[in-house]
């Protein structure tokens, strides 16, 4: 296995004694800053390249670097690059391994350089490098909501206010509500991506460098879009990290609010979806039991993205400029972030594909066996002179009534509606079906199966 070889802490010759193995520890970050490794490699060759191509130090000694720091990439692929706690955190490790393989030659590596803008740089690139993915997998669940949407275009679904029945919809309308939250989070993940996308390499420790450095040639070599234009904001800069954490934080939100809704879909009161065994896990006790497994962890799982937002807030409102230690404790927040929200989006997108089917017998019962057309009453009454409020006090009292004699409105006779008011006629019938109450609702971005269709048409081009 190569492991670089242990030495003294880079800035010992200030101190006349080593750390205190417990604090040591405590003040390693090793053991999860090792997840920027690949990103620190390609900072640091980057970095390397610039120092060559500025004549700080020679051609041959930039590509020696730049070799020397390739082949701990392949090490660390091959799992024979494995630091320990002792090299506190990844970037010195990777510096000493590079100083095993390349000799004194490593040791010039760090010129014109700060762990404060290195790091700063290796998480900026690791955060855009997941941002790209975490997108990705929002299109993927964009795409699964869409071919739900399509296939249950003119499948009706009890639409809610308050958690009571209040119109019937269409399921695809119902869908595209949440393919509309994903497209959101999709646009606001690139717009983070651009303030991600800004380099701090060259801003040294605080206050740049005496070395005669190109950061827009650095800055280009690791595609970033621009450079910090202050080397103290460019290494204490976290808004990116907390934009990013903020927007996940959102992703998580319309993914709970889908696994509220699944989850009580799938429970016994409502029947509204069939969870298949392939995403649903038993009870220890109860052999009938079938638990919604998947989006009872997600909408678990969204308080903890919550959580590292909040830490994040907090981690910095009290921070002078500079650097200081506590940004640290940014780093397991973001990576905890990207993991959760890629779990999550990916086990929603299966769970929608293959892991439930929509009861349509029993969501078209449920769309008949309530009072969700009684604003089409009113509606019908306004198309007929009637003032709006007036139909609507006079529907109340219709409703009062049949929930007396236990009836629905489609139960009252003509005679019964024309003695409530003389301007019903027979097509009250016709108004208050419920395909016939989604259809009229034609409206822009309504629930009408004209609009929907409209909407599915625009979601597909929003998806090129």
């Amino acid at each position: 296995m190569s492991t670089p070889t242990p030495a003294p802490q880079t800035w010992s010759q200030r101190f006349e004694s080593a750390l205190h193995p417990t604090i040591a520890e405590f003040n390693a970050s090793i053991g999860f800053d090792i997840q920027l490794i690949e990103f620190d490699l390609t900072g640091s060759q980057a970095h390397a390249k610039m120092l060559a191509k500025t004549g700080i130090i020679s051609a041959a000694e930039g590509e020696q670097l730049v070799q020397g720091l390739e082949q701990i990439r392949q090490e660390y692929r091959q799992g024979q690059f494995q630091p320990g706690i002792e090299f506190e955190d990844v970037h010195f490790a990777v510096e000493r391994r590079l100083t095993d393989l390349v000799g004194d030659v490593g040791k010039k590596l760090h010129t014109a350089r700060s762990r404060n803008d290195q790091v700063g740089t290796d998480t900026r690139l690791y955060l855009r490098h997941h941002l790209d993915e975490i997108r990705q997998h929002l299109r993927e669940f964009q795409t699964v909501l869409l071919t739900l949407a399509e296939n249950h275009v003119e499948t009706l679904i009890p639409g809610y206010t308050h958690l009571q029945r209040a119109q019937p919809l269409s399921l695809a309308h119902h869908l595209l509500a949440y393919f509309a939250m994903a497209q959101r989070d999709w646009e606001r993940l690139g717009d983070v991506r651009k303030r991600v996308n800004q380099c701090p390499l060259g801003s040294g420790a605080l206050a740049g460098t005496t070395f005669p450095i190109d950061r827009h040639y650095t800055a280009e070599l690791l595609e970033f879009e621009g450079v910090y234009g202050n080397s103290l904001d460019g290494v204490s800069d976290r808004d990116f990290a907390i934009e990013f954490l903020g927007a996940a934080s959102l992703i998580m939100v319309h993914l709970s609010r889908l696994s509220e809704e699944i989850i009580l879909w799938s429970s016994e009161e409502f029947r509204f979806v069939r969870l298949k065994d392939n995403c649903a896990t038993g009870s220890s006790i109860m052999p009938q039991k079938k638990n919604p497994d998947v989006p009872e962890l997600v909408r678990g799982k969204t308080g903890r993205v919550f959580g590292h937002l909040q830490a994040l807030l907090v981690l910095m409102k009290g921070l002078p400029l500079a650097y200081n230690k506590d940004l640290q404790d940014d780093k397991e927040a973001l990576f905890d972030t990207v993991k959760t929200v890629k779990g999550s989006l990916e086990c929603m997108a299966i769970l929608l594909r293959e892991g439930l089917e929509f009861q349509t017998d029993r969501l078209n019962q449920a769309v008949t066996d309530d009072f969700s057309n009684a604003t089409d009453v009113a509606d019908y009454l306004a198309t007929k002179g009637v003032p709006f409020r007036e139909a609507y006090n006079l529907v109340g009292k219709v409703v009062r009534t049949c929930l007396a004699q236990n009836k629905l409105l489609k139960d009252l006779t003509l005679v019964e509606w024309q003695d409530l008011h003389p301007q019903f006629e027979a097509d009250i019938y016709r108004a208050i079906e419920p395909r016939q109450v989604v259809s009229a609702r034609n409206s822009y971005g309504g629930t009408g199966f004209d609009q929907v269709r409209s909407a599915l048409d625009r979601a597909k081009a929003s998806l090129q």
